[in-house]
This record gives C-alpha cells, sequence and structure tokens, in this order.
C-alpha cells in the first residue's frame, strides 16, 4: 500500500571552501545528423550508469546545471558516477553561427546522436537528467533504446507535440514578442518575469546578447516542432526504466507535466513538484533537488545508506509524498534523521517539496 511519508530536506549549503569542481574534458564526435559537443567528468565506475544531463532551450549545460552539480550536498552523490553534459548543436560556448538555410535538427535526430556520444565514451548506460527540451530528447532516446536508460530525471517535460491553438498563440505571441521573449516566458513563470528577480535578469541578459542568438531560435523552432512521444500507461509506448518527473508550482509547464505523470505507469514514475521554485528548479531550488535525486538513485539501488550519513542530517524541511495511485489510502510515517535510513523515492508517489 502506498504511504503518505513526511522526510525532512537536508538544508541548503553551497560547494564547500576547499571543495574544487572536477577536472573536465570536452569532447566532439560526428553523427549524422552533425558534430556534437559534451563535456565529461570524472572517470567511470565499475557497474554504475553515468549521469548525463541534456540542457533545455535557451541554455547550455553549464547555465542550465551548474548551479545544480555545484551544490555542496550534490558532491556526495556525483563522485559516485561519471557524469556525461551534452551540448546541443551550436549551444556551446564560442559556437559559431549556423551559415543561412542551415537545417538544425529535429528533437528526434538530436536523439539519435546519443548513441553515438556512448560509443566514443564506450558507456553502457546511463541515468538522464533533461530539462525542457532535454527532457524530451531523453525520453524519446528511452523509448528506442529502453536498455540503455536506467532511469530518468525529467523536469518541465511536455510529452505533446504542439495543437493547433498552440500553434496559434505561438504564432500571435511571435507578433508581438522577440524569440529571446518567447523563451524566457518558456523558461521562467509571468510572476518570475514580472518580479525581476536577479537571477531573471541574468538569464534575461545572457540570452538577450547571445552571440549564437541565431542558433538558439533555430533550436527553438526544433522544440516547437516536436512530435507527440504518444505515451501509454498501459501500453508499449512507455518508459520502462524508473522515472522522476519535477516541476515548480506555477511553472509555464506545470500542467504538461501534471499530464505526462497521468500517462506513464505509476508503479515506476514519482511526480515532483516543489514550491517556490519557479520555471527552473534546478537553479532556484539545487538543494531539494539534490535531496529528490538522492532518493532517486538509492531506489535504483545505488549508494547504500550508510553512505549518505551526511547528507541525512540537519533537515530543515519537509518533502511530502502523497500516494498518486487511485484510491490508495494513505498514512503518516516518521522519519529518523539520526538512523541514517532514508526513503528511496519509490515510484508511484506525488511529492510536494516546501520550504
Amino acid at each position: 500500500m502506498a504511504e503518505l511519508q513526511e522526510v525532512h530536506i537536508t538544508e541548503e549549503k553551497p560547494l564547500l571552501p576547499g571543495q574544487t569542481p572536477e577536472a573536465a574534458k570536452t569532447h566532439s564526435v560526428e553523427t549524422p545528423y552533425g558534430s556534437v559537443t559534451f563535456t565529461v567528468y570524472g572517470t567511470p565506475k565499475p557497474k554504475r550508469p553515468a549521469i548525463f544531463t541534456y540542457h533545455d532551450v535557451g541554455l547550455n549545460y553549464k547555465t542550465c546545471f551548474k548551479p545544480l552539480f555545484d551544490f555542496g550536498d550534490m558532491q556526495e552523490i556525483i563522485k559516485n558516477f561519471v557524469r556525461v553534459h551534452v551540448e546541443a548543436p551550436g549551444m556551446e560556448d564560442g559556437a559559431p553561427v549556423f551559415p543561412l538555410g542551415y537545417q538544425y535538427p529535429s528533437l528526434d535526430q538530436l536523439a539519435d546522436m546519443i548513441p553515438a556520444i556512448l560509443q566514443y565514451l564506450n558507456f553502457s548506460t546511463i541515468i538522464g537528467v533533461g530539462v525542457g527540451a532535454g527532457a524530451y530528447i531523453l525520453s524519446r532516446f528511452a523509448l528506442s533504446n529502453p536498455d540503455v536508460v536506467e532511469g530518468l530525471v525529467l523536469i518541465n517535460i511536455d510529452c505533446n507535440a504542439k495543437g493547433w491553438m498552440d500553434w496559434a498563440a505561438h504564432k500571435l505571441t511571435g507578433l508581438t514578442s522577440s524569440i529571446p521573449e518567447m523563451i524566457l516566458g518558456h523558461l521562467f513563470s509571468q510572476e518570475e518575469l514580472s518580479g525581476h528577480s536577479e537571477l531573471v535578469q541574468r538569464y534575461r541578459d545572457i540570452i538577450m546578447h547571445a552571440p549564437n542568438l541565431e542558433n538558439i531560435e533555430l533550436f527553438w523552432n526544433s522544440y516547437n516542432n516536436r512530435r507527440d512521444l504518444h505515451f501509454e500507461r498501459r501500453g508499449d509506448a512507455t518508459l520502462k526504466c524508473p522515472v522522476m518527473l519535477v516541476v515548480g508550482d506555477q511553472a509555464p509547464y506545470e500542467d504538461a507535466v501534471v499530464e505526462c505523470n497521468s500517462k506513464l505507469d505509476p508503479t515506476k514514475t514519482s511526480f515532483l513538484k516543489m514550491a517556490d521554485s519557479g520555471g527552473q528548479p534546478q537553479l532556484t531550488q539545487p538543494g531539494k533537488l539534490t535531496e529528490a535525486f538522492k532518493y532517486f538513485v538509492q531506489g535504483m539501488g545505488y549508494m547504500a545508506s550508510s553512505c549518505m550519513t551526511r547528507l541525512s542530517r540537519s533537515r530543515t524541511a519537509s518533502l511530502t509524498s502523497r500516494a498518486s495511485i487511485d484510491g490508495g489510502r494513505s498514512r503518516t510515517v516518521s522519519q529518523s534523521s539520526e538512523s541514517g535510513t532514508v526513503p528511496s523515492g519509490s515510484p508511484g508517489h506525488t511529492m510536494e517539496v516546501s520550504c
């Protein structure tokens, strides 16, 4: 029976003084759809998958994931895995602008580039972490390569193609808004955009003054031309691996992620809705997302609880897990912060995180 679990979350800590970032090695490989660049941190660990990330439109791996993977408590997790940060073509730092008329790959073709990366690195399995367009790309790859993907963390995923109403709204928006403004509306909630926070202003400047803005527009167009993933909860067209869906409360893609959750296998899917995190929870709430990721990875059978004692102390917020299984009764269970035993983040739950 699914249970309502109340768990405390570790206090947020940045990268500690003296903790130096891992050395990074950047590579590029040629694929049938063009060259793709990726950066590798760490060394492969025996019998462990690689953490494999894919960023959203308007971002690259640094602007999308750096606050999360630089977070102090995340170091306790990622030291156990090699990780690979993929950058969509033309999104890497210093990328030249594509020539006029260049046919940018579709999201399906971007997913089809991933096997070349894994073959180059000689990696057999991955845990995917994707945001927005990157979440879609990793999902498409997982549908075609279920034996390669051990788990997926999908932030702000929209598994549907744009409908006619979406297209009409998009076209109308394009008449009055610039490409950077539309992308900002894709990344952040209206409340965040109108609030003019330091974070939003920083990313507005990054996108507005991006030297590869033409490339970003091509990626944006590919995202808006995505096909429906056709997930079926009880059919063959579903993700076979454990999945953690993540979205911020009031985020632009909250409804889309809720719908995606309804289409996936509830025994393998956890839905995490994060309060006060806006459109980019990996940027605004890296501590809470780190804790959820810890539970997810541990639930997959990696990192025994004995490895997690430092992360299990000094919890200051709460993680509430509500069963999403239809008609399931629930009860509350308290977890001891000193026991060293943490919940595995078992699939089939809706979790709401708040301060």
